[in-house]
This record gives C-alpha cells, sequence and structure tokens, in this order.
C-alpha cells in the first residue's frame, strides 16, 4: 500500500479543533500544516492542498470523537484508519505533549509503518454499542443508588437479615420502615424511588437490546456466543457489539492480547519476569468476559436454560461450548489446587474463554 501513498497524515482531533501533520513518503522530517476548526469543510479545504486524496492516508488516534469523522473521510475519498491510543509507541523521556507534536508523531509513526489500527464499525453496529453502554451506565447507576439506600440505613442500624437484598421480600422490608424525623423519611422515600427509576431504566434498556438483536446482521453470532455457559443474551451482544466480527482477529492470542488478558513480561537476558495483565483493548469486553469465567467454577452441566439456548445451534458449535466446560472447569480445579488466589484464577479462566469466543466465531458467517 505504501507505494502509491505519497504523504502520510496525521491529525490531533478536538471537538474544537483538528491539529494536522504531515510525513512526505521519504526520510524528510514531518511538517505541521496547522490548525483548522471543528467543521469538516475546513479540514477537507486543508487536505485538498497536500495532495490526491488516493494517494494520502490520514491516522488519528480513537477517542471521544468516536468514528464520525473517518467515515466523512472515507466518502470523500481518502483513506482513513483510526490508530489504537495504547499501541502508541511512546520514548520513555517524551515528557513534553501538544497538540501540533501529537500530530507530527502520528504521521511520522504512519509512514514507519509502527501503528495498530482500530476497526471501524459501521453505523448500524456502532448504534447498537452506544445502546449497549447505555445499559452498562444505567446499571452502574442502579448500583450507585443502592449503595446510597444501604448507606442511610445502615448509619441508622437498620440490617435486612434476610439472604438476598433487592428481592420481593427485601421490597417488603424497606415498606414497613420509617424513621423518627420527618426530614429522614424524606430522604429515605428519595433513595427508594431512584432505585425503583434505576431498576426500570436497567430492565427498559435490556428489552430494547433485545429488540434490537432481532434486526441486526450479528444475530447469529450473539445466539452462536450464546451457547457458552455464563454468556446470556446481554453478555453475548455486549462482547459483539464491542469486538465486532471474531473472524477479524488471526488467532485466538491475538484476541486475548486485544483484550488485555494476557499478562505483561519484562524479559532481559536469562531473567524473565511475568507481571499483572496488560489491561489494553476493549475494557467492557474483558470485564463481562471475566464475569462470565466465574461459572466455570461449577461442574459441567446442561442447565435448562443453557439447552434451551443452544437449541438450533449446529452440533459443530455445541461441542465448542461443551470441551470449554470440560477444559475451563477442570483448569479451575487445578489453579484452586495450586492456591491461586481466585481473581487470578478467574483471569486466568477469562484468557481461556476469549480462545472458545474465538473457536465458535470462527464457525459462524454474519451478514452484511
Amino acid at each position: 500500500m505504501h507505494e502509491t501513498i505519497t504523504a502520510f497524515i496525521g491529525l490531533d482531533a478536538h471537538a474544537e479543533s483538528t491539529a494536522i501533520g504531515v510525513a512526505e513518503a521519504g526520510r524528510a522530517a514531518a511538517r505541521f500544516v496547522g490548525t483548522v476548526g471543528p467543521k469538516f469543510a475546513e479540514l477537507s479545504k486543508a487536505l485538498a492542498k497536500l495532495g490526491n486524496p488516493a494517494q494520502l492516508l490520514i491516522v488519528y488516534e480513537a477517542g471521544p470523537c468516536g468514528f464520525a469523522l473517518a467515515r466523512e473521510l472515507r466518502a470523500s475519498g481518502y483513506r482513513c484508519e483510526v490508530v489504537a491510543p495504547s499501541k502508541i509507541p511512546r520514548r520513555p523521556g517524551d515528557r513534553v505533549k501538544t497538540d501540533r507534536r501529537d500530530a507530527l508523531t502520528l504521521a511520522s509513526l504512519s509512514r514507519a509503518a509502527e501503528l495498530r489500527f482500530v476497526a471501524v464499525p459501521d453505523e448500524r453496529d456502532e448504534a447498537i454499542r452506544d445502546l449497549s453502554r447505555t445499559r452498562i451506565d444505567a446499571v452502574r447507576a442502579r448500583l450507585k443508588a443502592r449503595q446510597q439506600l444501604k448507606a442511610l440505613l445502615l448509619r441508622h442500624g437498620r440490617r435486612y437479615t434476610g439472604k438476598t437484598s433487592w428481592t420481593a421480600a427485601h421490597e417488603r422490608y424497606l415498606a414497613t420502615l420509617s424513621f423518627s424525623h420527618h426530614a429522614q423519611d424524606i430522604a429515605f422515600v428519595e433513595y427508594r424511588q431512584t432505585v425503583s427509576e434505576g431498576q426500570a431504566r436497567v430492565e427498559r434498556l435490556s428489552a430494547a437490546l433485545a429488540q434490537e438483536l432481532e434486526h441486526w446482521r450479528m444475530r447469529p453470532l450473539v445466539q452462536a456466543l450464546m451457547t457458552l455457559r455464563g454468556v446470556d443474551q446481554v453478555v453475548a451482544m455486549t462482547l459483539v457489539a464491542e469486538l465486532g466480527e471474531l473472524r477479524r482477529f488471526a488467532h485466538p492470542r491475538e484476541l486475548m492480547g486485544y483484550l488485555g488478558l494476557v499478562p505483561s513480561e519484562h524479559t532481559s537476558g536469562e531473567k524473565r519476569r511475568l507481571g499483572g495483565i496488560t489491561k489494553t483493548g476493549n475494557t467492557h469486553a474483558r470485564r463481562v468476559l471475566i464475569e462470565a469465567a466465574w461459572n466455570y467454577r461449577f461442574p459441567p452441566r446442561i442447565t435448562g436454560p443453557l439447552q434451551k439456548r443452544q437449541e438450533r445451534q449446529p452440533s459443530t458449535v455445541r461441542a465448542i461450548a461443551w470441551r470449554a466446560q470440560l477444559r475451563l472447569n477442570r483448569r479451575y480445579r487445578q489453579l484452586t489446587a495450586r492456591g491461586l488466589q481466585h481473581n487470578k484464577i478467574c483471569v486466568a479462566i477469562a484468557r481461556e474463554l476469549a480462545g472458545f469466543l474465538w473457536s465458535i466465531g470462527q464457525q459462524v458467517n454474519v451478514g452484511a
């Protein structure tokens, strides 16, 4: 591809401005073009002075500005790629960060082919991802509201003696509570209403996700992933919305690395030291995968809900899901016998679970 490119453009895009750096093909130092405003017409005018759109490669970091800029540039005939920020090489002694330097750095690294690009989803896939992330935010808001309500009760010595909170029995218990001061009663009711509203919001968004799934091109992949233990519809949709087509990963280790589940490493000479996981890549997908991995501490079995999810799935997909149960439960017991800390065990199981996700993804064809 580099043979047809005459200039490599680095953009440092923000809400109100975009800095432009360019590195021409060859070994000349990158130069700063300037800064334009937020309108695409201003950027397009500046890029037109740098060459033919087909001979330019434009890159910018993934961030709050999303993929709208990449789509506009591609629609105008430019080659545009979005860069993974966590994969950008950094000089250890570099302590100066400006928009100008960032644009020049992106242009130079693009010319040196040292950048890792992220997949740009189409607008429909991104819409599902936005809905999925909205539900995640709603779940977090509900958790915060529940914590605030429990904190109020704990401050005044009101302890629920039942087994599980936020059930029908717990709600009946809350309905019997009252306080000695009118102001505290008001505070208690407001907290309860916030919890109820948060629960209703989560339920609405869950129902909306299920409805959108019926017409989503990724539906076959979502349903195939649901054959795995611990991967229900919400988890499967979150994974697919965040990861996209799993066939884009050439090897399961590539998917594990993308999820940030591989251990960090520092090797020098004969010394080799492994550290915690890298935690690079997609945090939402990593979180739900680790939560799903906890289910493999139980003995392998096909429960009623899991059997229902596996109906109408190919035998090859069901076989992979069963191998996952056998393998991961055995692995969990082995690591537990070694005395490993439970959270580390769960992360190790999640890393191997990602490999089974990849295997199932190779068996499914999704629509365009």
